[in-house]
Formats: C-alpha cells, sequence, structure tokens
C-alpha cells in the first residue's frame, strides 16, 4: 500500500488528494513541525532531505511533487487526469506541471526567506532590511507579479490550465496558489485566482483530502 509522509504546513496535501481523486487505498504517516519550524528527525528516517511530500510504496521511497505525481497516475493507468498524448491540453498539461515548482514556487519560498531576513535581531535589522527591500523592489516583487499575471490571464481564457478539464496540472499548480493568495504584498486584482481556488476547494476529494490528514495524529 502507498503511504504518503505527511509534513504539516508543507506541499504534500496535493499527494493525498490526487490518491483521493484517483480513488487509490492508502495510508497517511504524519508528522508536525518542531519549534524551529523544521521536519522531524523522524522524516529523515524516511528521506534524507526530510522533505514532503515523501511516498513509499513498499521499499521504494519516492520524494518531489511532480515526480510522485506521474507515478501515482502511471501506476493506476489512469489517463483520467492527463490529457491526450499529442494535444494542445497534453502540451499545456507539461508546461504547468513544471512551472508550479520550476517557476512560481521559487519567487514565493525567497519571499518567506526575506519575511525571516526583515526580522533579523535588532542589532543587524536595519542593515538586513535595507538589503531585503533593496531586492524586493528591484527583482523579486515584479518578477512574481509579472508572473500573477501570466497565471491571471491563463484562468481567464479558461477555468484549468490543461483545456477544459480538470487535471493533474490543476493539483500541481494549487500549492503556489495557495501560498500566493496568502501574501498580503501582491498589489494585483487576481479574480482568476481566486476563483480557481474556489472551485479546487469544492471538490469532494480535496475535502476528503483535508478530511483524511485532519484525522491523523501527527509524530
Amino acid at each position: 500500500m502507498i503511504t504518503v509522509h505527511h509534513l504539516d504546513t508543507s506541499r504534500s496535501l496535493r499527494i493525498v488528494w490526487l490518491l483521493e481523486e484517483l480513488g487509490v487505498d492508502y495510508a497517511v504517516q504524519r508528522y508536525a513541525r518542531t519549534a524551529s519550524g523544521l521536519a522531524p528527525a523522524a522524516l529523515r528516517q524516511v528521506h534524507p532531505l526530510g522533505k514532503a511530500p515523501v511516498i513509499t510504496d513498499g521499499a521504494f521511497t519516492l520524494a518531489e511533487s511532480g515526480a510522485i505525481i506521474d507515478y501515482l497516475l502511471q501506476g493506476e493507468g489512469s489517463q483520467a487526469l492527463i490529457p491526450p498524448a499529442g494535444t494542445p491540453p497534453h502540451r499545456d498539461y507539461t508546461y504547468w506541471m513544471h512551472y508550479a515548482e520550476g517557476s512560481l514556487m521559487p519567487y514565493l519560498v525567497m519571499g518567506l526567506v526575506f519575511d525571516r531576513i526583515d526580522r533579523a535581531p535588532w542589532p543587524v535589522r536595519p542593515l538586513a532590511r535595507a538589503i531585503s527591500g533593496r531586492v524586493r523592489r528591484g527583482y523579486l516583487q515584479p518578477s512574481l507579479e509579472n508572473n500573477v499575471r501570466w497565471v491571471e490571464q491563463t484562468l481567464t481564457a479558461g477555468e484549468w490550465f490543461a483545456g477544459d478539464a480538470f487535471t493533474a496540472a490543476d493539483i500541481q499548480m494549487s500549492t503556489p496558489l495557495q501560498a500566493l493568495a496568502m501574501r498580503k504584498d501582491i498589489d494585483l486584482a487576481m479574480p482568476g485566482i481566486e476563483h480557481f481556488l474556489q472551485r479546487i476547494q469544492a471538490r469532494p476529494a480535496y475535502r476528503r483530502a483535508l478530511a483524511r490528514i485532519e484525522a491523523e495524529t501527527p509524530v
């Protein structure tokens, strides 16, 4: 049986959600973060990097969201969440599957890093904030807002990222868009993103995934 090793406040919700969409039997091992916000040692025993999501399938261990999604879809032999090969929706599917972690998520993680830098100890805080502010204004914020416009343009043209139907690309894109919606420093209208998040959060499989995780006691 597949086991999802879920770390609280991580990207692993989407793997539980995918399994619910597929109707596959699975187990969840939930981990709580330490006081410093890191993964506990128990998760590093599953995978040396101590990151989530991670799945185990018998003796096989696999990390990285995109790789896990591919593995699960291939293992189930299900094409329901993948557009037919060689079609424009399949090309879009491939793009957004890689864009989520390769393009959008790094800017969001960088924003979290600079948020911490802004809270540096008092003796160095003014200098830290001056450096952080310069990088934010000159690079991070313009880049992030450019990506927001691109995603908005896509979701204005259609409800889903890869054609007219819901696919695994929408599951992959859900995590960075949920993180984006929580930021308070994006001074752009995001109705397309907001409506997308409302649609996915209304899906029965998404709600079951949340309930399944909440039912597990973290270690």
